[in-house]
């Protein structure tokens, strides 16, 4: 505001020279009648060699028009002038109050300076940036970044300093603003002012904790990593060593994995994936557990298949490790409906643990016992208690002399460690098929839930009863009642399932597995209430060649269903078999009982979770549809389109709808080998007219920025229009500063000046769409 009254004042002393000094004085000391008076004077000497009257009116407005404008200016910043009359008094006024944490009055001391001299000295604008870093404030953390813009706008980049803006970027990840986070890192390597891999990595941690974060963490390594691929970089050159700092090492990668990971956006950590043999990173035994995750979301099991040796074979994986792994493995097979491998898997599991439980004497059981409280103190075993912990304390920031003063960022490197630590626990909680006993892998009730499910879904009564049954007889044997084979049958008995639940029964009969009664007696009873008279009589039978005895209470629905298809004389035979049988009244009602139990949301062990899982847990992706993606993602990550269109073809001809995974592969692949735009419309259309007609196909994050990065890159503005539409409205988030830049990159020129005068319908259309996506990113 300043800058401006005072270029408009010089404008008039240019015109008015003689009267600039007169005008200075009145601003200086505000005395009016003084100042019109020689004013006056003034006038009278110009005026005086006058040869025409109408220029001396003229002259007179003006004059009026300068003294007025001159008074009021006076009054509004004489005080401001008087203020700042010395630059460097008011430098070192900013250092006093960044000094004491005066972080309001520092603040205004700078907005003065700006408004009279610009950006103060180099030394002050620095502290002034990590006066507010220290404060973890959101209001100074953002004027703190907003002074960081103006610099790079104004190209005085240079008045900033490296290490100043690594701790704001650290600060403001640490108070859940990663954008500007991201964007600082950014203008660094942009500027060739390159930050140690310790200390981006450490605000890579916590920008990882939330989704927005996670997703530019995998796009900051992906970017930083992009320099160091192929061995662009030689590390013989001295001149390279601040750039070879800066390389990703594998805590970098594991964070923004571990980040993308928790956040669902796996295919994008799939793609950092494929970057690690590039830059030549060695895995660790996290990595190599993080691996197997992104394997198991993304249906590669091929690529877990490969993993299993580097698992077997590593010496540094503790039991929560392998956990994780074989969870994976596990999920997988039953993701492709390979039941046959799941249940091997299971079964050897059992196998090994009956071995382990047969072989442990009373003296290794109490060596096993004292290694547990030993790793339990070591704080092995309380990965997620201590790693929670460890987040409460790091909300903080270390001062910046501290920060100084460790050049190898072995302080940042641990944080980034504990934030690592507290993702990592995360991802150990979601395992949910296996657990260890004595470091012996077990399979949970989970496992036996979703592979009864599996094979009911498939009609594998057979295959499901021999499984149970083997499982069975490796595990801690149970009563007949309880036994898993029965619990799976009442499940199928209270879903309705009955002819599924009377082949169960029919296989234990042919294994030889004697039942209780109480799960005849439950199936009888649905037949009769749905009136299946025949598969009543069959079920009499097969209970009778068990030598299973019915209660009163079958009877009595027997009798209920003889009366109601109007057969009295079989209602009659019926009642008196009871009577002869001198059988009570009021029989057992424990299959009752129980289903109100699982009703009730109580504890009713495995076939509670059977049942939760088939009536609310969501049926398995066909199988076909995730090798079809596996080869459409092999074509495509080899840039065989041509192959990768054939496959897509095959799998529409043989009834697997494609899914957000099957384009996300095509799009990136027709992306990677460029100029193929037109084939990324057609799919574009294809995509949405699938949305719109069947729910298995679901745009997402991932998907969605990869067509928009495509349009944006071809300059399909109308298309990548419409994708950003469809994020914003889906509350997606949009890295608009990586569009700036690509926008920048290959579309810098369009779009400027004045429209042409001619141009076609069609023109105007795309000049408007081009416009509107620039304004959106901010470049208008």
């Amino acid at each position: 505001m300043f800058l401006l009254r005072k270029t408009k004042l010089q404008a008039v002393s240019v015109h008015q020279s003689r009267f600039s000094s007169l005008f200075r004085a009145t601003e200086v000391t505000g005395t009016q009648p003084q100042a019109s008076l020689q004013h006056g004077i003034a006038c009278k000497d110009v005026l005086s060699n006058a040869r025409d009257h109408s220029l001396l009116s003229k002259l007179r407005t003006s004059t009026r028009f300068h003294v007025d404008r001159t008074e009021a200016f006076s009054t509004m910043s004489g005080s401001i002038l008087l203020q700042a009359r010395d630059p460097a008094k008011l430098n070192e006024e900013i250092q006093i109050a960044v000094d004491q944490r005066r972080c309001d009055e520092a603040w205004r001391l700078f907005e003065q300076h700006m408004q009279m001299e610009g950006f103060p000295r180099k030394s002050v604008v620095n502290n002034v940036l990590v006066c507010f870093a220290e404060s973890l404030d959101s209001n100074w953390l953002q004027k703190a970044y907003t002074l960081v813009e103006q610099a790079f706008e104004e190209s005085k980049q240079n008045l900033l300093e490296k290490e100043p803006l690594v701790y704001l970027s650290l600060a403001l990840a640490k108070s859940g603003m990663p954008v500007p986070a991201s964007t600082i890192l950014r203008k660094l390597v942009e500027t060739e002012e390159y930050p140690h891999v310790s200390a981006w990595s450490s605000v890579l941690a916590h920008m990882s904790l939330t989704g927005s974060g996670s997703y530019l963490s995998a796009e900051l390594v992906l970017e930083i990593g992009y320099l160091f691929q192929n061995n662009r970089v030689d590390p013989r050159k001295k001149s390279n060593a601040l750039l070879l700092a800066m390389k990703p090492n594998t805590q970098a990668l594991n964070i923004a994995l571990a980040g993308c990971l928790l956040f669902g956006t796996t295919r994008k950590a799939e793609e950092l994936l494929d970057m690690i043999p590039k830059i030549g990173v060695k895995a660790d035994a996290n990595l190599l557990v993080i691996m197997a995750h992104i394997y198991e979301r993304n249906g590669r099991r091929e690529e877990l298949r490969k993993l299993q040796r580097h698992i077997d074979e590593a010496c540094n994986l503790n039991d929560s490790q392998f956990w994780q792994f074989y969870n994976c493995l596990l999920m997988c097979h039953l993701k492709f409906g390979d039941l046959e491998a799941a249940s091997k898997m299971v079964l050897e599991m059992l196998r090994r643990g009956k071995v382990a439980r047969n072989s442990l004497g009373a003296a290794i059981l109490g060596l096993d016992t004292a290694e547990l409280k030993l790793r339990k103190v070591s704080g092995e075993g309380l990965e997620v208690k201590e790693h929670d912990s460890q987040v409460l304390s790091i909300h903080t920031m270390i001062p910046y002399e501290e920060f100084l003063r460790d050049r190898k960022f072995l302080n940042l490197e641990a944080e980034a460690k504990d934030v690592l630590g507290a993702l990592l626990a995360k991802l150990h909680v979601q395992v949910e098929l296996i657990t260890s006993e004595r470091g012996v892998l077990q399979p949970t009730e989970e496992i036996y839930v979703k592979l009864a499910k599996a094979f009911l879904e498939s009609g594998k009564m057979k295959e499901l009863a021999e499984f149970m049954l083997k499982a069975e007889h490796e595990d801690s044997p149970v009563s007949s009642d309880n036994s898993m084979l029965v619990n799976v049958t009442n499940a199928c008995i209270s879903l309705g399932m009955l002819d599924q639940a009377h082949d169960l029964l029919d296989e234990m009969r042919m294994a030889g597995v004697r039942t209780g009664s109480s799960v005849y007696s439950s199936l009888l009873k649905a037949y009769c209430k749905t009136n299946r008279t025949r598969e009543v009589t069959a079920l009499l039978r097969d209970a009778q060649k068990a030598g299973i005895q019915f209660d009163s209470s079958c009877y009595e629905a027997l009798i209920k269903s003889q009366v109601i298809q109007n057969d009295t004389h079989g209602a009659l035979s019926v009642f008196k078999e009871m009577k002869e049988a001198k059988i009570p009244r009021g029989g057992n009602q424990q299959f009752e009982k129980l289903l109100k139990g699982c009703e009730g949301n109580a504890e009713a062990g495995l076939m509670s979770k059977l049942l939760r899982e088939i009536r609310e847990g969501q049926s398995n992706l066909d199988a076909g549809v995730h090798d079809w993606n596996n080869v459409i993602h092999f074509f495509s990550k080899k840039g065989l389109m041509h192959d990768a269109e054939k496959a897509l073809k095959r799998m529409r001809s043989l009834g697997h709808s494609p899914n957000a995974q099957t384009f996300h592969s095509m799009v990136t692949g027709y992306a990677a080998i460029g100029s193929k735009y037109t084939e990324v419309t057609e799919l574009w259309g294809e995509m949405k007219s699938i949305a719109a007609a069947t729910s298995s196909m679901r745009f997402d994050q991932e998907l969605l920025d990869a067509v928009l990065y495509t349009f944006v890159r071809g300059g399909f503005f109308s298309r990548a229009n419409e994708a950003v539409e469809m994020m914003e409205k889906e509350k997606m988030f949009v890295d608009k500063y990586k569009y700036r830049m690509l926008f920048l990159k290959y579309h810098k020129t369009a779009y400027k000046g004045k429209a042409p005068k001619v141009q076609s319908e069609s023109q105007l259309r795309k000049r408007e769409s081009g416009l509107a996506f620039k304004k959106w990113l901010g470049l208008t």
